[in-house]
């Protein structure tokens, strides 16, 4: 990982930066539910709504995408990094990346079920304010709203 670069998402990028999401989303293990839109509605999704209208970054190591950031607000958005990948700190230095970013605080929902992530979270500095049944998120699932520095959610 010597040779991590991390930029802000190109329109080249969006199909391999949509496949990262994929199969990050459906590895051996996962925590997550299955994604309810197909392999294309991503790739669509992240060419027309994540590169025009939110701040989304990749991480390459020797010029392929491991990893995929996207910030919408003060919201940390979306963040994936490739199985093969994982466990090896591209995911702590995008963290990273959003706190310099976003100095003010973040905030972050993650599935219950995903217990990796709240850990990965929480050994990051963000707390759980939050559990919700899931109703409003579009796979129904039940959800962990989690906060980082000032963040008015975290704030008593």
């Amino acid at each position: 990982m010597d040779d991590l670069l991390i930029r802000p998402l190109e329109p080249s990028d969006t199909d391999e930066a949509a496949a990262v999401w994929w199969r990050s989303r459906h590895a051996d293990g996962s925590q997550l539910p299955p994604a309810i839109h197909t392999a294309a509605e991503v790739a669509t999704w992240f060419a027309d709504v994540l590169l025009p209208d939110a701040q989304t970054w990749v991480a390459l190591d020797d010029g392929r995408i491991v990893a995929v950031l996207t910030l919408d607000g003060d919201d940390l958005d979306q963040l994936y990094v490739v199985p093969e990948a994982a466990g090896q700190g591209i995911g702590s230095t995008l963290v990273d990346l959003a706190k310099d970013l976003r100095p003010g605080g973040l905030a972050l929902w993650t599935f219950q079920t995903n217990t990796r992530a709240q850990s990965f979270y929480k050994a990051h500095g963000f707390v759980e304010v939050r559990r919700t049944d899931g109703t409003a998120n579009e796979e129904r699932e039940p959800d962990v709203r989690m906060t980082w520095g000032n963040h008015p959610e975290g704030v008593d």
